[in-house]
């Protein structure tokens, strides 16, 4: 049987979502908890990668494995046994040809920046000493819905087919003294959300012109846009689902 795995996670300690040689990350320390605990070699396949330090408030994996008698017992021990910095939220079961990657319609991203020095907040958000200009910012984020090629935003040796995306929604709003960023999209490219945050407060503390943006769009160059933003503001937030895909 296939089943579905929503969790959440905090990203300081990890080298990003994807098993890599000599460093921790996600997918390796949910998968031996699992392997542990259902005993045998269990192996999973997140929707996405998230980057070193980036925090996950929902991500989907799927797993194959003989009936779960009870899934509720399954997610307790999970739970118990994972470090505090990983959270199982829901395990349920889906079709046999289900695929967390493939499957997902939309993933939405949230960025997170402070105005004011806080240390309760200092390892999630991104501390920033003068307020941008959020007006210019928004008109520059809905600039990105009328484009396709992120290529500019993504990083440099990246083994994809296509730096197309459908962003579907992008826009600012200030809470408090915080600026949020919030992007949708069909899918990103690695580093893309970063490097759209970072060149979005050049425009923002106009270091950038609006025409500048779009030349950067149009140029597919990662040198023309704008530092990435530290990874430690950034969260995955939402991932959807066609409602045919539970078993």
């Amino acid at each position: 049987m296939r089943y579905f795995i929503e969790l959440a996670y905090n990203g300081k300690n990890y080298h990003g979502w994807q098993i890599q040689p000599d460093a921790i990350t996600v997918q390796e320390v949910l998968e031996n908890a699992l392997s542990i605990l259902l005993r045998k070699k269990i192996q999973v396949m997140g929707a996405g990668r998230t980057d070193a330090g980036v925090h996950a408030k929902q991500l989907f994996a799927h797993f194959d494995m003989e009936m779960i008698e009870s899934i509720s017992d399954l997610i307790f021990k999970l739970n118990s046994f994972l470090p505090k910095d990983i959270s199982i939220q829901n395990i349920f079961p889906v079709k046999e040809d289900a695929h967390a990657r493939f499957d997902a319609l939309e993933r939405e991203y949230e960025y997170f920046i402070s105005l004011q020095k806080n240390p309760f907040s200092n390892d999630f958000t991104y501390f920033i000493h003068h307020k941008p200009n959020i007006d210019l910012m928004n008109s520059a984020a809905n600039v990105l819905l009328s484009y396709k090629d992120f290529q500019c935003f993504s990083r440099s040796n990246t083994d994809v087919k296509t730096y197309n995306c459908d962003v579907k929604e992008a826009y600012w709003k200030v809470e408090n003294s915080q600026l949020i960023f919030t992007i949708k999209a069909d899918r990103f490219l690695r580093n893309m959300v970063r490097a759209i945050v970072g060149t979005l407060l050049d425009i923002g503390f106009e270091k950038t012109s609006m025409l500048q943006f779009h030349e950067i769009l149009k140029s597919k160059d990662r040198g023309k846009a704008g530092s990435s933003a530290p990874a430690k503001g950034l969260y995955l937030t939402k991932i959807v689902y066609p409602e045919q895909l539970k078993n």
